[in-house]
């Protein structure tokens, strides 16, 4: 392992970890299993670092690799066993007292979210990261248009529910 790989994945997780830790929210209720989907996806950047393309965000490949593993962790055997690399403990803290500010919006917004379908829940996790219809649409290999229509449906959902 080459230390500047290493370097880059340490600088990677702790700037945008925050992604790791949304999405696992987002596709797990349950605290063990968000805990199992977090490692899963820290494991599958560190393979997969190879294989980025500067052409795009690094936040926009963190997406496209955390909903990947998200989306298919519960469809896999349970009794593949993959080899972890040992992280430090800081990469799996993460501190969610920001958060906490708004704890009853936050439970509400990822109840609704968990009630979405896959597709949905990863086009809105990206939306309200910033991401732009295109890169949405990339990521989930979907056209723009389709991205539209999803994320007007998903609003008319939340109106809906706030109602």
């Amino acid at each position: 392992m080459s230390v500047d790989r290493h370097r880059m994945y340490l600088d990677i997780i702790e700037r945008h970890k925050g992604i790791v830790f949304k999405v696992a929210r987002a596709y797990c209720s349950n605290e063990f299993d968000r805990e199992d989907l977090v490692q899963e996806i820290l494991a599958q950047i560190w393979r997969s670092l190879d294989t980025y393309n500067d052409n795009f965000k690094i936040t926009t490949w963190m997406y496209r690799v955390a909903l990947n593993v998200a989306i298919s962790f519960y469809r896999k055997d349970k009794t593949i066993a993959y080899k972890h690399t040992e992280m430090e403990d800081k990469l799996l803290s993460y501190d969610m007292e920001a958060e906490r500010e708004n704890e009853q919006s936050l439970s509400e917004l990822y109840a609704f979210i968990n009630g979405l379908n896959d597709i949905d829940k990863a086009v809105l996790l990206m939306y309200l990261e910033g991401e732009s219809q295109s890169e949405i649409a990339t990521n989930l290999a979907i056209t723009i248009a389709n991205v539209s229509t999803k994320i007007s449906r998903i609003k008319q959902k939340l109106k809906a529910k706030a109602s």
